[in-house]
């Protein structure tokens, strides 16, 4: 059974916002798609640069440090599918945002 962390509250993201949370120790990069939240690990597959404060655009993330691009939905990478970054499971209860890195 996942182990839910609150990391963030819903109104602390705006609709095309993304910012990094911590969740039991893991560095998550949390994103609010149109009103729909989702998490991922915040470490680029290229050169470990910082998801969760790269570019945004619909369900887009691309990598402030070299342009790799991911789909937050599910972490794989534009170019490559196979080459996925930990997603993880979020609920938000009320204005609580919880992610379980399970």
């Amino acid at each position: 059974m996942p182990n839910f962390v609150k990391v963030a509250s819903a109104s602390d993201l705006k609709p095309g916002e993304g910012k990094v949370v911590n969740a039991n120790g893991t560095e998550v990069a949390l994103f609010n798609v149109s009103g729909e939240f989702f998490a991922m690990n915040n470490t680029c597959l290229h050169r470990g640069g910082p998801l969760g404060e790269g570019f945004l655009e619909g369900d887009v993330i691309t990598c402030p440090w070299h342009g790799w691009r991911y789909n937050v939905k599910t972490g794989a990478n534009l170019m490559m599918p196979t080459a996925k970054v930990a997603s993880y499971q979020v609920k938000v209860e009320g204005n609580d945002v919880f992610v379980s890195v399970e």
